[in-house]
């Protein structure tokens, strides 16, 4: 399924493709090759933890190349700030704790809410998708009730 993402999204996906493609497969076939040489493989731990290591790299790159290429880039001409959409940083006014707050809505694989980047597909994040300035938002969450009014939405850096 495609998931949208921004540029710098998919450029950080990218990255660690690479990472992972040119140097983590290196140094995981030198591990492996060092437990080999320590002969018997079937009661060899080393090789074992290799081996596992391996198939959890290989596991990986086989993520991030499905996601990228099933992933809808948004480019920024794309990108409105008349409504909530990803690559957008919106700022809110928390009704239920009286206070604002800022998020930048990104795609799922983007998300980190301790660095205040909402997954559109979360369920605040997918609430606040479409909607304009001065729009209050009004949503349950597993901790109750959550109440926004849209304060500001502009394109994210």
């Amino acid at each position: 399924m495609a998931e949208q993402m921004t540029q710098a999204g998919y450029d950080e996906l990218q990255k660690e493709l690479n990472e992972l493609i040119t140097v983590r497969r290196k140094e995981v076939a030198e591990r492996l090759k060092e437990a080999i040489s320590y002969g018997d493989i079937s009661e060899n731990s080393e090789y074992d933890a290799a081996k596992e290591e391996q198939a959890n790299l290989e596991e990986r790159i086989g993520e991030i190349q499905i996601q990228l290429r099933d992933a809808v880039v948004i480019k920024d001409e794309d990108i409105s700030s008349d409504t909530v959409g990803v690559g957008t940083t919106v700022k809110l006014k928390d009704m239920v704790e009286n206070k604002e707050v800022t998020y930048e809505i990104v795609g799922d694989t983007e998300s980190d809410p301790f660095e205040g980047k909402l997954s559109s597909e979360c369920i605040v994040g997918r609430n606040l998708l479409g909607r304009k300035k001065g729009d209050k938002v009004h949503f349950t969450v597993p901790s109750g009730e959550a109440k926004y009014q849209i304060l500001d939405i502009k394109k994210s850096k």
